[in-house]
């Protein structure tokens, strides 16, 4: 199993990341992130609207990690569409997060409820924005979360660089799959957030039979799952056991058998997220 995730551009991202999605701003953030490196982790994912990203910062810095060694993610929200907004956003993102720059910035969401009317326009004028950073050396790495095919291709008649990375609810029961072969097919990293289905997939009894019988957990058999599925998983917990836990996942290899089990099963399903990204009302 490969440790890094290579981009378009070169840039290496580590195969599996840490999510900050739902962890409350405050010590028990700031503890989980320094844990998660502490542990092993070097991939941070963390977004604007989590409002957290001040204590994921200081979380980082806690870990005495050298910054060079850690790949941080953020995103910018929906209400901050267009090149000066983009660009007043990520200066407050890197702020909070007291860093100078990011490795890996995404536009949260593609059609927001308040851009609905233009939302291919500001796409694009985020876009700009998001190109400039990266020409000016502030994001090592561009790309899009929760972009459905035609969202890209929307874009690419007014764009100088393709999305690098697409970040999208993946777990068993939301496999995404035309997305995914798009992505692919493009030559875009896709990223997996939610890869344990918000705790769905510890229902699943057919799930646990089969971690227990590789003496795995089944947060550490799904997190497998996705990365043979190329898809690099974005789990988070705040639990110490379970962030340690997840990293162990290097060590065995589901069979192909398995995998097209875990590829039918359909009862993680219900997560918002999963709905079409041009309905949400956000």
């Amino acid at each position: 199993m490969k440790e890094y995730f290579e981009l378009s551009n070169g840039v290496k991202i580590p195969s599996l990341g840490f999510g900050s999605w739902q962890s409350p701003e405050g010590a028990v953030t700031e503890e989980a992130i320094r844990l998660a490196l502490v542990n092993g982790y070097r991939h941070i994912d963390a977004a604007a609207i989590y409002g957290n990203e001040v204590s994921v910062g200081k979380g980082i810095k806690a870990s005495k990690v050298d910054r060079k060694d850690i790949f941080i993610t953020s995103k910018l929200w929906n209400d901050e569409h267009g090149y000066e907004s983009t660009m007043k956003a990520f200066e407050k993102t890197i702020s909070d997060l007291q860093v100078d720059y990011l490795d890996l910035y995404l536009i949260h969401w593609p059609n927001p409820k308040k851009f609905r009317d233009c939302y291919v326009e500001k796409n694009i004028e985020t876009w700009r924005a998001f190109e400039q950073l990266y020409k000016d050396g502030k994001v090592k790495a561009i790309g899009v979360s929760n972009f459905f095919p035609h969202h890209i291709e929307e874009m690419l008649p007014s764009i100088e660089i393709m999305p690098m990375v697409n970040q999208i609810e993946f777990h068993p029961s939301c496999l995404k799959i035309d997305t995914i072969e798009y992505c692919k097919k493009n030559n875009i990293v896709v990223e997996g957030y939610s890869p344990l289905a918000n705790g769905k997939v510890f229902k699943v009894v057919e799930l646990k039979a089969i971690a227990e019988k590789y003496n795995k957990k089944v947060s550490q058999l799904v997190i497998r799952w996705c990365l043979q599925k190329d898809v690099l998983p974005l789990p988070k917990s705040v639990t110490p056991e379970r962030i340690k836990e997840n990293l162990e996942v290097f060590d065995f290899e589901i069979s192909e058998e398995d995998m097209k089990f875990i590829d039918n099963i359909t009862t993680c399903e219900g997560s918002y997220n999963s709905e079409h990204p041009d309905e949400m009302d956000f």
